[in-house]
């Protein structure tokens, strides 16, 4: 056995060795937040929800009067946008119109969006106590709010909104969390906004890019998409994760030593 073929015979074992701890490692990607520390990152804007155009309200007004009360809740069964509707919880509604106004009993036509709920609530408030409704108190509810998830997360689909605020974070986990196949360095929140479609991209492994995104507060009608990684994106060919497989370099690994064996022999 000459020494050229028994050092080949060390190459070989060592290269296969050195390949399948390789696809073992642990991928660097995986992990959140991998730049968190205790420093403060300031966060891009205050995030509350806001009304708009399109959106469903539950306006509820209560008075120690009930007659006062049954005057501003009224439930008139109206398609016309910006009138009140019953909703199927069998509460007043108003629909936002495209100029975002709505009608409301006794204070007529009103400018609504733009405006959050606790903010319509007090300027409601405000002009009913400064009339005869002296004790009103009133709540304002978001009927048909929500976002929607999808790709590699647990739970993908339509998520209510049900708070002034929801993050980015927030969001991810009502969805169950991305799954291990979902890329964090690459989470796309798809927004309309007034001059087209906008589409933010958040790295989930950077804390900064988070906190700093336009999208880390999500606003109705978000929708948010998980993209796959490239072993899911694997997945869609035949034998496509065969070279990434345990048992595939377990089989490299045999054969070169068989290989190997044979030389020394």
């Amino acid at each position: 056995m000459t020494i050229r073929f028994k050092r080949l015979a060390r190459t070989l074992i060592c290269a296969a060795g050195f390949l399948f701890v390789a696809s073992c490692s642990t991928p660097k990607d995986v992990t959140y937040f991998q730049d968190a520390s205790e420093t403060v990152v300031p966060l891009a804007g205050e995030g509350h929800i806001k009304i708009e155009p399109g959106d469903r309200l539950s306006i509820i007004v209560k008075s120690k009067d009930p007659a006062l009360s049954e005057l501003y809740n009224l439930t008139v069964n109206t398609n016309r946008l910006g009138m009140a509707s019953v909703s199927p919880e069998g509460m007043s509604s108003y629909i936002v119109g495209k100029d975002g106004m709505i009608d409301f009993p006794v204070l007529g036509s009103m400018k609504v969006a733009g405006m959050t709920r606790s903010e319509l609530a007090g300027f409601i408030t405000g002009e009913l106590r400064a009339g005869h409704v002296r004790d009103a108190v009133v709540s304002v509810e978001l009927l048909n709010a929500s976002f929607s998830v999808m790709g590699e997360v647990k739970q993908p689909g339509r998520i209510p909104i049900d708070k002034e605020r929801i993050t980015i974070l927030e969001a991810l986990s009502l969805a169950g969390d991305l799954d291990i196949q979902g890329r964090r360095d690459n989470v796309s929140v798809i927004r309309q906004e007034e001059d087209g479609v906008h589409t933010y991209r958040i790295d989930l492994t950077n804390m900064r890019d988070v906190a700093q995104s336009p999208a880390y507060y999500i606003k109705q009608d978000d929708v948010i998409y998980v993209e796959p990684n490239d072993v899911k994106k694997r997945q869609t060919t035949v034998n496509g994760n065969n070279v990434l497989s345990w048992g595939f370099w377990v089989s490299v690994a045999s054969l070169l030593t068989s290989i190997a064996v044979l030389i020394v022999k």
